[in-house]
């Protein structure tokens, strides 16, 4: 029987108050300070000829791709370097000179670790040798190789069924990595394959996919040089994928309008300066040409009113919507109208409050073109409607007939380096009949077929003692997923849990009884392997694969490739009685490649066609065929407009990122766009709001929710006046997932509500 031992660790870490600062946020990205900012980390971290040097490299066709954003490359980067300041801050995380090694860990015992901040945690360091905390210690110890692929296996086999077992799968993973990882966890015999998609862009994955017949964006990066109106909706570029800024740039050069809509007016959407330039630098560009500064989750509403007043035009006599692509290539736009004339334009004017005026102009812009591209990221998804939000979007662009042709089309903006890779590779939960009949083929086993867990229904799995092992591949789990206390008790629950990483995080402290830490070589590294460097392949959010190929020496000896971590495991678990040969496999990346390319459609030249700037992999909405949809046609959707219901005291709640961080890696402490220094517990809210509750500016709250009488609690923000509308707030996640239910997800996708969470404030004791 296990012991009753369990670790005294901290959920959120030091949640004292830094001394904040206020400045007044600023009116353009990028510029000056992101050139100073990116040289401050990066010499810091690295000194200042290897960090020359290696930014050099990054994202260049010789080179190795960002570990941050998914971003395309454009085919004839700059020579001034091709990457932005979070870019540059991802790369001095990763190749700092600070260890985190056997004397730490001897020093320093998880209890302790978890109470300080996200901030610090990261900064300790690199990971650089397998260690193991074993059941009923607070200390990690050393643990060879050997030993932790044995004690994986030892683990794996004591399980009653396959079912058990947890696989999870972060985005920075390579396509290499992720297609081993997918087989061996179907060898075992489950799907169990959660992944970060399951927390981001899973509602476009659905929603797409039933609309247009693919689960991505249809659209490459020349479209937005052709592109007469981008429309940009629910992100920040600026702080989230600042070479967005760029193409964006350029659509405006080229007499193109951009429309932004989001519930903050963001610094990265008004103005961008240009690194790259004297010009950009002084001067810089004036992006949005009209901000419709939307309540939260009120885009089904504004998306339906500038249809509706579209509709009328059309009515008017005026040549609105494309209908001869409608009568090609779509099915039910007559239903789709008839839906449109059930809504009053005042009620959709109210929900969304926004002047209608504004709206107007937008309506006018729109109504004249239709080269138009529509991004979008976690602002639209995280909703329990964040699939009818997409779908919304495709309706927009069936009516207009923008898609497949140059400057059109849809552009989900994926926010991990190879998120989108994991999928197309087989990193899923769903079954894919073809793909388990072409795994049977190839490799000579029957892979299971019961649909496996997503990570709404793996947390609960392990929150219920029903799954005991859990294997993460990259990524900070308990940071990332909703619910923060309740997703750290699901993986305390866990006989093992096993970590994959470069660098430390909280999700190495939050584990099951006994837990591994298995440190893997940085995107930057160089990969070694008799002599020999091997490169590994990625797919950006526009469906290129390419290559990417470190060019530092690893940061320790210790380190293994994440398909030589994989390989091992795996050996370890079926020793030589299974028809793969699993370790030498994760060793020969040009074995895993050969094996892709007879496995998976559009791999088969994966070899010699990710040279360079890479390849595109098939897109059926490029091609407009749309064969495998009902009645072979694209589908206009009915939409529902979000329904929340409120008391007199409640606000709905956004999480967002700062400008200091990417996703759970916290770089800083500032959100320089936004006018935040030195802290990052901080509640956005609008200043009639503030005046109407009779709050000041930096008065301390708790933010709670009560979702099925169960409270949940995040403590101590500072309130800060901003741009917001009213009844609405921000938080930076994931400081604020504490407040995020669980069990409130997106109908279709299971994407946590973590863009419209109902919570009340109450004042810090």
């Amino acid at each position: 029987m296990s012991s009753p031992f369990k670790r005294n660790i901290s959920l959120t870490g030091d949640t004292k108050l830094t001394g904040i600062a206020l400045t007044e946020s600023k009116e353009y990205a990028a510029g000056f300070p992101g050139i100073k900012v990116a040289i401050q980390h990066t010499f810091k971290e690295m000194g200042a000829l290897e960090a020359l040097g290696t930014l050099s490299k990054m994202n260049q066709k010789d080179g190795f791709d960002c570990a941050g954003c998914a971003w395309p490359d454009p085919e004839k980067p700059s020579k001034l370097g091709e990457y932005c300041e979070n870019g540059a801050k991802a790369l001095a995380e990763e190749a700092t000179y600070e260890k985190v090694d056997a004397d730490f860990f001897k020093e320093h015992s998880v209890e302790e670790i978890s109470t300080w901040s996200d901030f610090k945690i990261g900064k300790s360091g690199r990971l650089t040798q397998p260690m193991i905390l074993r059941e009923g210690s607070i200390h990690y110890e050393p643990i060879s190789w050997d030993a932790a692929f044995d004690t994986v296996a030892q683990y794996l086999k004591s399980l009653e069924s396959p079912d058990e077992a947890i696989f999870y799968t972060s985005g920075r993973s390579s396509n290499e990595a992720a297609f081993l990882y997918g087989l061996f966890v179907r060898a075992f015999g489950t799907n169990n394959m959660p992944d970060c998609s399951n927390m981001c862009h899973e509602s476009s994955g659905v929603a797409l996919s039933e609309t247009l017949g693919i689960g991505k964006g249809s659209v490459k990066l020349e479209d937005f040089d052709a592109a007469e109106v981008i429309i940009v909706m629910g992100q920040n570029p600026g702080t989230n994928h600042p070479r967005m800024l760029s193409a964006l740039e350029k659509c405006k050069k080229n007499g193109g309008k951009i429309i932004s809509i989001n519930p903050l007016a963001e610094a990265g959407l008004i103005r961008f300066k240009d690194p790259q330039s004297l010009t950009g630098i002084t001067k810089g560009t004036s992006l949005t040409d009209i901000h419709l500064q939307v309540k939260i989750n009120e885009d089904v509403a504004l998306l339906k009113l500038i249809m509706k007043k579209l509709a009328r035009l059309e009515k008017n006599g005026k040549k609105v919507f494309d209908h001869g692509f409608i009568e090609t290539y779509t099915q039910g736009f007559d239903s789709f109208l008839k839906d449109l004339d059930r809504h009053k334009e005042s009620e959709l004017l109210a929900r969304c409050g926004i002047p209608e005026e504004t709206i107007d102009e937008a309506v006018s812009l729109l109504s004249e073109k239709n080269k138009i591209v529509i991004c979008w990221a976690m602002g639209l998804t995280q909703h329990k409607n964040g699939v009818d939000n997409i779908k919304e979007c495709v309706n927009l662009l069936l009516s207009k007939g923008s898609l497949g042709k140059p400057g059109a089309g849809t552009c989900p903006v994926r926010g991990h380096s190879n998120v989108q890779g994991d999928r197309t590779v087989g990193i899923m939960h769903h079954v894919s009949k073809e793909l388990n009949e072409t795994i049977e083929r190839v490799f000579g086993f029957t892979p299971p077929e019961k649909e496996g867990l997503d990570t709404v229904k793996a947390l609960k799995a392990m929150h219920e003692g029903k799954a005991k092992v859990f294997v993460a591949l990259g990524g900070n789990f308990v940071s990332a997923v909703a619910d923060t206390s309740y997703a750290a008790e699901a993986l305390q629950n866990c006989e093992l849990t096993v970590q994959i990483s470069t660098k430390l995080n909280r999700s190495h402290l939050v584990t099951g009884k006994t837990a591994l830490i298995l440190p893997t070589l940085g995107r930057s590294e160089k990969d070694n392997h008799n002599g020999k460097d091997r490169f590994l392949t990625v797919e950006n959010s526009m469906g290129k694969v390419h290559r990417t190929k470190g060019i530092l020496q690893p940061k320790s000896e210790h380190l293994k490739s994440e398909p030589e971590i994989i390989g091992g495991i795996a050996q370890a678990y079926f020793k030589n009685q299974h028809p793969v040969a699993w370790e030498d496999l994760g060793k020969d990346y040009d074995g895993i490649r050969q094996k892709m390319s007879e496995t998976l459609p559009g791999f088969e030249s994966v070899q010699k066609a990710s040279k360079g700037t890479g390849y595109y992999l098939p897109n059926n909405v490029r091609q407009l065929d749309f064969s495998k949809l009902k009645n072979g046609r694209a589908q206009f959707s009915i939409c529902n407009l979000a329904n929340h219901t409120l008391q007199p005291n409640e606000f709905i709640l956004m999480t967002i990122r700062s400008h200091d961080q990417f996703n759970t890696t916290i770089y800083g402490l500032n959100d320089r766009y936004r006018g935040v220094t030195n802290e990052r517990r901080v509640l956005f809210m609008n200043q009639k709001d503030m005046e109407r509750f009779g709050y000041n500016t930096l008065d301390i709250v708790d933010l709670v929710s009560n979702y099925d009488a169960v409270e949940r609690r995040a403590q101590r923000f500072f309130i800060v006046p901003y741009n917001i509308p009213q009844g609405n707030l921000g938080a930076y996640f994931p400081e604020a997932n504490m407040v995020v239910p669980h069990n409130h997800y997106a109908d279709k996708s299971n994407t946590p509500i973590s863009k419209s969470i109902i919570v009340h404030l109450e004042r810090s004791k």
